[in-house]
């Protein structure tokens, strides 16, 4: 999953680019608003963590610009704030989570695993496609109850394909939430991951449409 972190104290956004990065999730960051913005114009996300202590603007009100301009990823605000009045502010511009500093690392993680996963219409912590199930807590996958052995790419490959069943994917959808920015893949990239994943999984299980990209089959081991 690819989230942006808007966050303008270097060494805390730093060690925290770290953290998410060694949780398997990919990571961008913007050091103020207006950066912010113009990546969220020009790029997808699938979550974003907020500071309202912006050097150009208040979060807050940043937040209400991008949800007035229809941006809809979840918003976990992270901020030092910790009276009612502001946490009622940033629920009100648009915050689906707030998190006040000092922090543990590993709560912003799991809210952040979280508001992904029910942004895809998943509340329990593990998805399941028929005999396949991804604990998004732990970052495990089994399959007819089995662990098994993935590489940190094969895992967020097959974690979007399964928080999107069965919605199909394409292409660009999957290089744009699973590769890094500046590492964007060329198609033969994805193919070999995803032949490896058929033969993990089994080959019918994830279905190739033709022109349009990929989607996860619920499928039960023989």
């Amino acid at each position: 999953m690819k989230v942006l972190l808007i966050e303008d104290d270097q060494a805390l956004a730093q060690a925290l680019c770290e953290s998410l990065t060694e949780a398997g999730l990919l990571v961008e960051l913007a050091a103020n608003g207006s950066d912010a913005d113009f990546m969220l114009s020009t790029e997808r996300f699938d979550a974003a963590v907020l500071d309202l202590g912006l050097p150009d603007g208040d979060g807050a009100r940043w937040l209400s610009q991008w949800r007035e301009a229809g941006i809809e990823l979840p918003v976990l605000v992270l901020t030092a704030r910790s009276r009612w009045s502001d946490k009622a502010a940033g629920f009100s511009a648009g915050a689906d989570d707030y998190v006040v500093k000092p922090f543990e690392t590993a709560e912003v993680i799991f809210r952040l695993r979280a508001l992904v996963r029910r942004s895809h219409g998943h509340a329990h912590p593990v998805i399941r496609s028929g005999d396949l199930s991804l604990d998004t807590h732990a970052g495990t996958v089994t399959l007819a109850g089995r662990p098994v052995s993935m590489t940190a790419q094969e895992s967020r490959l097959l974690a979007y394909l399964m928080h999107a069943a069965p919605r199909v994917v394409s292409r660009t959808e999957l290089a744009e939430h699973v590769y890094q920015g500046d590492q964007e893949p060329d198609s033969n990239v994805i193919d070999v991951q995803i032949s490896r994943l058929r033969r993990k999984f089994g080959r019918e299980r994830i279905e190739t449409l033709r022109g349009r990209g990929y989607r996860l089959v619920a499928q039960e081991s023989s």
